[in-house]
Formats: structure tokens, C-alpha cells, sequence
């Protein structure tokens, strides 16, 4: 057990040995022992999302006004990608491709890493605080609205584009693709609904409907995680948590 004494918003693991921890305006990167391996230097706020690239090679950590990278022991910031304005969840696609965040003023900031360009996804009606790519990083979900928007990122990506409407909660709290390529996501509701979805299914601008519905306590979904393909974590805010076998890919 650690502890630093400042506020910790996020964490996220690299490969199953180190673990990155938002500590205040710093992000610390940890052993499965708790050991400090390394720390950036101070971002110019609360660190509010962190996210591995390049297969643990690179960290990007979110703070008020800016994503930046930061290569292995190394405290200054190899990149930065500037945006004014205050991120809540940080999304980076697994090719590299794609920065995104979510941000406190409804909007999906993307940066592509190639060439710096950027796009704002504006007019959702809340706070989007939840991304979450798949594992070909072509599809990025995120909430900001009763429904959850599932955006195409293959090709040039989403600019111009509309996205697929999931309709099933009032609020969204928790996203999770399903490990592969088959396009299936778990989302959860304030009203702790559990659904699952055929996300990538349609056309643009299509509304779907959950392939499957799992039942839940009424209370808030607080997390969700794929234990394997087939192993659905579900915990709510109560304290209760849950795993479900979700049929094969063919079969959801």
C-alpha cells in the first residue's frame, strides 16, 4: 500500500507489471510492490486521466489545458497537445493513431498524433467523462447524452461524420468493449442497467437497441471490465459486484 496524500483521479495499467497513478498535478508509475519507477514532472493542474501508448512505452496524462506524453523516465513531456479547457477522460486508440478527450465543456477534443491535426466533436448535452476505444481503435464510445455515442475512427476518421446512438439508459456511468474485433460493448446505467451491444451494427446516424439486457440492482453501475472474451465484471456503487458469462461472439 501507498500513500502520497494527494488527490488521485485515475489509474491505469501497462502490461500487467506497472501501474501509472494520477497523483495530484503528477503522475507516478508504480510496480506491482508499489515502488516508484519514475514521475513526471508538475502539469499546470490536477492530473485528471491518464492512457499507455505504444504498448507501454508512452504515457499521456490530462490536465486542464493540455494532453501530454511522456516516454519512460522521462519527467518533461515529449509532446504536447494543447487544448484550453478542463479534460475529464482520455482516450488514445491502440494503433497510436488517436488522442481523444472528454472534456467539461461537452466536447470530444481529437488529436491526430501524425501531424497534429485536431477536430472538436461539440453539442453533446452534458459532460462527456467517459471514452473508451476498441481494440482495432476504428470505434470510440463515449457518453455526454442519455444515449451512447459510438464514433468510426477507420479511414480519415470521424470529422464530417455522424456517429450510432445506443438507446437504453437515462445516464450513462460505465463503458467496456469487449476484448477482439467483433464490435461489442457493455454499457451501465445510473439506474444500474447493464446492456449489451452490437455497436458498430447500422449506419451513421442509426439508433440501436441492446442485443441484451443483464439484470442489475437499481442501483448505479460504477464499473465495468471484461475479465476474458466471454467474463463480464459488473460493480455497482453499493459495493455489490457481479460476473456474467456473455455467449460467444455469434451468439450475443
Amino acid at each position: 500500500m501507498r500513500e502520497s496524500g494527494a488527490w488521485s483521479a485515475a489509474a491505469a495499467w501497462a502490461d500487467g507489471t506497472r501501474v501509472a497513478v494520477a497523483s495530484g498535478r503528477r503522475a507516478l508509475v508504480l510496480d506491482t510492490d508499489g515502488g516508484e519507477l519514475w514521475r513526471t514532472e508538475p502539469a499546470a493542474s490536477t492530473v485528471t486521466d491518464l492512457a499507455w501508448m505504444r504498448q507501454g512505452r508512452r504515457l499521456a496524462v490530462a490536465a486542464y489545458g493540455a494532453v501530454r506524453c511522456h516516454e519512460r523516465h522521462t519527467e518533461k513531456p515529449v509532446a504536447t497537445y494543447p487544448y484550453v479547457g478542463s479534460h475529464l477522460a482520455l482516450a488514445v486508440a491502440p494503433t497510436g493513431r488517436w488522442i481523444c478527450s472528454g472534456n467539461q465543456d461537452a466536447s470530444i477534443h481529437i488529436w491526430r498524433t501524425r501531424d497534429g491535426g485536431e477536430l472538436t466533436m461539440s453539442g453533446y448535452p452534458e459532460k462527456v467523462s467517459r471514452l473508451a476505444f476498441d481494440d482495432t481503435g476504428f470505434w470510440l464510445a463515449a457518453d455526454g447524452a442519455p444515449d451512447v455515442t459510438v464514433w468510426d475512427f477507420s479511414g480519415k476518421g470521424p470529422e464530417g461524420t455522424a456517429p450510432r446512438s445506443l438507446r437504453c439508459h437515462e445516464t450513462v456511468t460505465a463503458l467496456a468493449w469487449r476484448p477482439g474485433a467483433a464490435g461489442h460493448l457493455a454499457s451501465g446505467g445510473a439506474d444500474g442497467t447493464v446492456a449489451l451491444w452490437h455497436a458498430t451494427a447500422g449506419r451513421p446516424q442509426a439508433r440501436l437497441r441492446p442485443a441484451r439486457e443483464l439484470d442489475g440492482t437499481g442501483e448505479a453501475v460504477a464499473a465495468l471490465a471484461w475479465t476474458d472474451p466471454h467474463l463480464l465484471a459488473v460493480a455497482w456503487r453499493d459495493g455489490r459486484i457481479r460476473t456474467y458469462g456473455v455467449p460467444s461472439r455469434n451468439a450475443l
